[in-house]
Protein backbone atom coordinates (compact mmCIF):
# COMPACT_ATOMS: atom_id res chain seq x y z
CA UNK A 1 0.00 0.00 0.00
CA UNK A 2 1.32 3.39 -0.93
CA UNK A 3 1.91 6.05 1.68
CA UNK A 4 -0.93 8.11 0.22
CA UNK A 5 -3.42 5.22 0.53
CA UNK A 6 -2.22 4.48 4.06
CA UNK A 7 -2.78 8.08 5.11
CA UNK A 8 -6.26 8.08 3.54
CA UNK A 9 -7.17 4.86 5.35
CA UNK A 10 -5.95 6.26 8.66
CA UNK A 11 -7.88 9.49 8.08
CA UNK A 12 -11.06 7.53 7.39
CA UNK A 13 -10.50 5.43 10.51
CA UNK A 14 -9.91 8.47 12.67
CA UNK A 15 -13.04 10.02 11.14
CA UNK A 16 -15.10 7.03 12.21
CA UNK A 17 -13.68 7.24 15.73
CA UNK A 18 -14.43 10.97 15.88
CA UNK A 19 -17.99 10.40 14.65
CA UNK A 20 -18.58 7.67 17.23
CA UNK A 21 -17.20 9.87 19.99
CA UNK A 22 -19.42 12.76 18.86
CA UNK A 23 -22.51 10.57 19.29
CA UNK A 24 -21.47 8.95 22.58
CA UNK A 25 -23.98 8.92 25.44
CA UNK A 26 -22.80 8.15 28.96
CA UNK A 27 -24.15 8.06 32.53
CA UNK A 28 -22.69 9.66 35.63
CA UNK A 29 -24.03 9.12 39.15
CA UNK A 30 -23.81 12.01 41.60
CA UNK A 31 -24.92 12.49 45.19
CA UNK A 32 -28.21 13.99 43.99
CA UNK A 33 -29.04 12.23 40.75
CA UNK A 34 -28.18 10.40 37.56
CA UNK A 35 -26.76 12.54 34.76
CA UNK A 36 -26.95 11.60 31.09
CA UNK A 37 -24.18 13.13 28.99
CA UNK A 38 -24.20 13.55 25.23
CA UNK A 39 -20.82 14.33 23.67
CA UNK A 40 -19.53 14.84 27.20
CA UNK A 41 -22.14 17.47 28.11
CA UNK A 42 -25.04 16.93 30.52
CA UNK A 43 -28.41 16.90 28.78
CA UNK A 44 -30.70 15.25 31.33
CA UNK A 45 -30.73 14.57 35.07
CA UNK A 46 -32.97 12.17 36.97
CA UNK A 47 -33.29 13.33 40.58
CA UNK A 48 -32.58 10.61 43.17
CA UNK A 49 -32.02 12.78 46.26
CA UNK A 50 -34.93 14.48 47.99
CA UNK A 51 -34.99 18.07 46.81
CA UNK A 52 -35.49 20.70 49.48
CA UNK A 53 -38.02 23.51 49.18
CA UNK A 54 -37.65 27.30 49.58
CA UNK A 55 -38.01 28.71 53.07
CA UNK A 56 -41.64 29.08 54.08
CA UNK A 57 -42.91 26.36 51.71
CA UNK A 58 -44.58 23.27 53.16
CA UNK A 59 -42.12 20.41 53.67
CA UNK A 60 -44.54 18.05 51.90
CA UNK A 61 -43.31 19.53 48.62
CA UNK A 62 -39.82 18.06 49.09
CA UNK A 63 -39.43 15.47 46.37
CA UNK A 64 -37.26 13.01 44.44
CA UNK A 65 -38.04 10.94 41.35
CA UNK A 66 -38.35 13.36 38.40
CA UNK A 67 -36.39 14.64 35.41
CA UNK A 68 -34.77 18.07 35.70
CA UNK A 69 -33.00 19.66 34.08
CA UNK A 70 -33.68 18.45 30.58
CA UNK A 71 -31.63 20.50 28.16
CA UNK A 72 -31.68 21.10 24.45
CA UNK A 73 -28.66 19.78 22.48
CA UNK A 74 -27.00 23.20 22.81
CA UNK A 75 -27.56 23.29 26.59
CA UNK A 76 -30.75 25.36 26.92
CA UNK A 77 -32.76 24.29 30.01
CA UNK A 78 -36.28 23.36 28.86
CA UNK A 79 -37.82 22.19 32.17
CA UNK A 80 -38.84 23.96 35.36
CA UNK A 81 -39.37 22.76 38.93
CA UNK A 82 -41.16 24.14 41.99
CA UNK A 83 -42.74 27.19 40.33
CA UNK A 84 -44.44 29.34 42.98
CA UNK A 85 -47.81 28.81 41.28
CA UNK A 86 -47.49 24.99 41.48
CA UNK A 87 -44.76 23.81 43.83
CA UNK A 88 -45.59 20.19 42.95
CA UNK A 89 -44.68 20.72 39.27
CA UNK A 90 -41.34 19.02 38.75
CA UNK A 91 -39.90 19.11 35.24
CA UNK A 92 -40.97 15.83 33.65
CA UNK A 93 -42.88 13.41 35.86
CA UNK A 94 -46.19 11.51 36.05
CA UNK A 95 -47.92 10.74 39.37
CA UNK A 96 -51.57 9.73 39.58
CA UNK A 97 -54.12 12.14 41.03
CA UNK A 98 -57.55 10.77 41.92
CA UNK A 99 -56.70 7.27 43.14
CA UNK A 100 -58.91 4.93 45.14
CA UNK A 101 -57.08 2.57 47.51
CA UNK A 102 -59.45 0.27 49.42
CA UNK A 103 -62.19 2.85 48.90
CA UNK A 104 -60.12 5.78 50.17
CA UNK A 105 -59.05 8.66 47.94
CA UNK A 106 -55.28 9.04 47.67
CA UNK A 107 -53.67 11.87 45.70
CA UNK A 108 -50.09 11.18 44.61
CA UNK A 109 -49.91 14.39 42.53
CA UNK A 110 -50.80 17.33 44.78
CA UNK A 111 -48.13 16.84 47.42
CA UNK A 112 -49.29 19.65 49.67
CA UNK A 113 -52.34 17.80 50.98
CA UNK A 114 -50.15 15.08 52.51
CA UNK A 115 -52.23 12.16 51.20
CA UNK A 116 -49.67 10.54 48.94
CA UNK A 117 -46.35 11.01 47.17
CA UNK A 118 -43.97 9.38 44.68
CA UNK A 119 -40.24 9.05 45.34
CA UNK A 120 -37.15 7.35 43.98
CA UNK A 121 -36.35 4.10 45.80
CA UNK A 122 -33.41 2.39 44.09
CA UNK A 123 -31.63 1.79 40.79
CA UNK A 124 -32.61 -1.50 39.17
CA UNK A 125 -30.15 -1.41 36.28
CA UNK A 126 -28.04 0.88 34.14
CA UNK A 127 -26.22 0.40 30.85
CA UNK A 128 -24.16 2.58 28.57
CA UNK A 129 -22.82 1.58 25.17
CA UNK A 130 -21.98 3.79 22.22
CA UNK A 131 -24.76 6.23 21.41
CA UNK A 132 -27.27 4.76 23.89
CA UNK A 133 -27.46 4.87 27.69
CA UNK A 134 -30.30 3.66 29.92
CA UNK A 135 -31.24 3.49 33.56
CA UNK A 136 -34.20 1.71 35.15
CA UNK A 137 -35.28 2.87 38.61
CA UNK A 138 -37.95 1.92 41.11
CA UNK A 139 -40.31 4.67 42.23
CA UNK A 140 -42.67 4.04 45.13
CA UNK A 141 -46.13 5.60 45.24
CA UNK A 142 -46.79 5.82 48.96
CA UNK A 143 -50.23 6.05 50.57
CA UNK A 144 -49.40 8.32 53.51
CA UNK A 145 -52.73 7.99 55.33
CA UNK A 146 -53.13 4.21 55.23
CA UNK A 147 -54.83 2.87 58.40
CA UNK A 148 -51.70 1.11 59.65
CA UNK A 149 -49.26 3.80 58.61
CA UNK A 150 -47.72 4.80 55.28
CA UNK A 151 -47.62 1.96 52.76
CA UNK A 152 -46.54 1.54 49.15
CA UNK A 153 -49.67 1.30 47.03
CA UNK A 154 -48.07 1.35 43.57
CA UNK A 155 -44.62 0.20 42.51
CA UNK A 156 -43.30 1.83 39.36
CA UNK A 157 -40.32 0.72 37.30
CA UNK A 158 -39.29 3.72 35.23
CA UNK A 159 -36.90 3.34 32.32
CA UNK A 160 -35.09 6.40 30.95
CA UNK A 161 -33.11 5.79 27.75
CA UNK A 162 -31.13 8.47 25.95
CA UNK A 163 -29.93 8.06 22.38
CA UNK A 164 -28.22 10.44 20.00
CA UNK A 165 -30.07 11.21 16.77
CA UNK A 166 -29.51 12.96 13.47
CA UNK A 167 -29.29 16.74 12.99
CA UNK A 168 -27.73 17.10 16.45
CA UNK A 169 -30.96 16.05 18.18
CA UNK A 170 -31.37 13.34 20.79
CA UNK A 171 -34.12 10.94 21.87
CA UNK A 172 -35.38 10.10 25.36
CA UNK A 173 -37.49 6.98 25.85
CA UNK A 174 -39.63 7.19 29.01
CA UNK A 175 -41.17 3.81 29.84
CA UNK A 176 -43.24 3.38 32.98
CA UNK A 177 -44.51 0.02 34.29
CA UNK A 178 -46.81 0.06 37.30
CA UNK A 179 -48.20 -2.64 39.57
CA UNK A 180 -49.61 -2.87 43.07
CA UNK A 181 -48.12 -4.94 45.88
CA UNK A 182 -51.50 -4.85 47.63
CA UNK A 183 -53.99 -7.71 47.55
CA UNK A 184 -56.82 -5.45 46.41
CA UNK A 185 -57.52 -3.55 43.20
CA UNK A 186 -56.49 0.10 42.87
CA UNK A 187 -58.69 2.41 40.82
CA UNK A 188 -57.14 5.29 38.89
CA UNK A 189 -60.19 7.49 38.47
CA UNK A 190 -60.89 9.55 35.37
CA UNK A 191 -59.49 13.08 35.71
CA UNK A 192 -57.81 15.73 33.56
CA UNK A 193 -54.49 15.31 35.42
CA UNK A 194 -52.71 12.10 36.29
CA UNK A 195 -50.15 9.55 35.20
CA UNK A 196 -48.76 9.32 31.71
CA UNK A 197 -46.06 11.93 31.29
CA UNK A 198 -46.32 15.56 32.36
CA UNK A 199 -44.10 18.47 31.32
CA UNK A 200 -43.72 21.88 32.97
CA UNK A 201 -41.72 24.02 30.57
CA UNK A 202 -39.15 26.70 31.22
CA UNK A 203 -40.50 29.88 32.79
CA UNK A 204 -39.25 31.81 29.75
CA UNK A 205 -42.11 30.49 27.62
CA UNK A 206 -45.63 31.88 27.40
CA UNK A 207 -48.30 32.18 24.71
CA UNK A 208 -46.38 34.96 22.99
CA UNK A 209 -43.06 33.22 22.39
CA UNK A 210 -43.85 29.50 22.23
CA UNK A 211 -45.96 27.14 20.16
CA UNK A 212 -47.89 23.94 20.89
CA UNK A 213 -49.04 21.67 18.07
CA UNK A 214 -50.57 18.17 18.10
CA UNK A 215 -50.62 15.41 15.49
CA UNK A 216 -54.27 16.24 14.81
CA UNK A 217 -53.51 19.88 14.06
CA UNK A 218 -54.69 21.36 17.36
CA UNK A 219 -52.84 24.20 19.09
CA UNK A 220 -52.77 25.82 22.51
CA UNK A 221 -56.25 27.31 22.04
CA UNK A 222 -58.06 24.03 21.32
CA UNK A 223 -55.77 21.06 22.10
CA UNK A 224 -56.88 20.48 25.70
CA UNK A 225 -58.87 17.28 26.01
CA UNK A 226 -58.11 16.06 22.50
CA UNK A 227 -56.27 12.85 21.67
CA UNK A 228 -53.14 12.56 19.61
CA UNK A 229 -50.12 10.54 18.56
CA UNK A 230 -47.74 13.37 19.33
CA UNK A 231 -47.55 16.88 20.71
CA UNK A 232 -44.75 19.32 19.96
CA UNK A 233 -43.73 22.21 22.19
CA UNK A 234 -41.09 24.75 21.19
CA UNK A 235 -40.23 28.34 21.94
CA UNK A 236 -37.65 31.05 22.04
CA UNK A 237 -34.24 30.13 23.46
CA UNK A 238 -30.63 31.22 23.61
CA UNK A 239 -29.59 28.59 21.07
CA UNK A 240 -27.93 30.00 17.95
CA UNK A 241 -31.06 28.96 16.01
CA UNK A 242 -33.17 31.12 18.33
CA UNK A 243 -35.55 28.30 19.29
CA UNK A 244 -35.56 24.94 21.09
CA UNK A 245 -38.20 22.36 21.85
CA UNK A 246 -39.43 18.84 22.59
CA UNK A 247 -41.61 16.51 20.54
CA UNK A 248 -43.55 14.08 22.76
CA UNK A 249 -44.62 10.77 21.19
CA UNK A 250 -47.24 8.35 22.55
CA UNK A 251 -46.81 4.66 21.75
CA UNK A 252 -49.77 3.14 19.83
CA UNK A 253 -50.28 0.39 22.44
CA UNK A 254 -50.65 2.90 25.27
CA UNK A 255 -53.98 2.92 27.01
CA UNK A 256 -56.58 5.19 25.35
CA UNK A 257 -54.35 5.86 22.32
CA UNK A 258 -54.56 8.28 20.48
CA UNK A 259 -53.86 9.51 23.97
CA UNK A 260 -55.88 12.31 25.59
CA UNK A 261 -53.96 15.42 26.61
CA UNK A 262 -54.05 18.14 29.18
CA UNK A 263 -52.82 21.37 27.61
CA UNK A 264 -52.94 24.63 29.54
CA UNK A 265 -54.91 27.28 27.62
CA UNK A 266 -53.54 30.72 26.78
CA UNK A 267 -55.08 32.36 29.85
CA UNK A 268 -53.71 29.81 32.34
CA UNK A 269 -51.51 31.22 35.08
CA UNK A 270 -52.51 34.74 34.14
CA UNK A 271 -50.89 34.29 30.73
CA UNK A 272 -47.40 34.03 32.22
CA UNK A 273 -45.03 31.04 32.50
CA UNK A 274 -47.95 28.94 31.35
CA UNK A 275 -46.64 26.13 29.16
CA UNK A 276 -47.78 22.80 30.55
CA UNK A 277 -48.71 19.65 28.61
CA UNK A 278 -49.45 16.07 29.60
CA UNK A 279 -50.41 12.79 27.99
CA UNK A 280 -53.19 11.64 30.34
CA UNK A 281 -54.46 8.07 29.72
CA UNK A 282 -57.17 8.34 32.41
CA UNK A 283 -58.61 11.65 31.22
CA UNK A 284 -61.99 10.14 30.28
CA UNK A 285 -62.07 6.60 31.61
CA UNK A 286 -60.88 5.09 34.91
CA UNK A 287 -58.17 2.44 34.94
CA UNK A 288 -58.34 -0.59 37.22
CA UNK A 289 -54.96 -1.85 38.46
CA UNK A 290 -55.33 -5.47 39.52
CA UNK A 291 -52.98 -7.30 41.91
CA UNK A 292 -50.41 -9.49 40.20
CA UNK A 293 -50.53 -7.60 36.89
CA UNK A 294 -48.17 -5.08 35.29
CA UNK A 295 -49.26 -2.15 33.14
CA UNK A 296 -46.90 -0.27 30.81
CA UNK A 297 -46.95 3.13 29.11
CA UNK A 298 -44.26 4.13 26.61
CA UNK A 299 -43.29 7.61 25.49
CA UNK A 300 -40.46 9.12 23.49
CA UNK A 301 -39.16 12.68 23.47
CA UNK A 302 -37.26 14.19 20.56
CA UNK A 303 -35.22 17.09 21.91
CA UNK A 304 -34.03 19.71 19.44
CA UNK A 305 -32.73 23.18 18.77
CA UNK A 306 -34.21 25.23 15.96
CA UNK A 307 -37.43 23.89 14.49
CA UNK A 308 -38.90 20.52 13.60
CA UNK A 309 -41.49 20.19 10.83
CA UNK A 310 -44.85 18.43 11.06
CA UNK A 311 -43.58 15.92 8.49
CA UNK A 312 -40.52 15.17 10.62
CA UNK A 313 -42.72 14.77 13.70
CA UNK A 314 -44.84 12.22 11.86
CA UNK A 315 -41.73 10.34 10.71
CA UNK A 316 -40.37 10.22 14.26
CA UNK A 317 -43.69 8.83 15.50
CA UNK A 318 -43.83 6.18 12.79
CA UNK A 319 -40.29 5.06 13.62
CA UNK A 320 -41.15 4.92 17.33
CA UNK A 321 -44.38 2.97 16.66
CA UNK A 322 -42.52 0.35 14.63
CA UNK A 323 -39.40 0.01 16.77
CA UNK A 324 -40.68 -0.99 20.20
Amino acid sequence: MTLEKTLLSLAALFGLFACAEAQKVSIKETTTGIDFLLRGKEVLTYQTATLTVPEGVKKEFRKSGFIHPLKSPSGEVLTRIQPPDHYHHLGIWGPWTKTKVKGREVDFWNLGDGKGRVDFDHIISQTSKGNIAEVVVRQNHTDLLAPNGPQVAIEEDLGIRVQSADKGRYLVDYTTTISTPLSTTIMLEAYRYGGGIGYRATEVWNQGNSTILTSEGYNRTNADGTGGKWVMVHGVSGAKEGKSGILFLSYPENRAHPEPMRVWPVDANGGKENVYIEFCPIRYEPWEIEPGKKYTLKYRMVVFDGTLTDEEAEQYWEAFAKKL
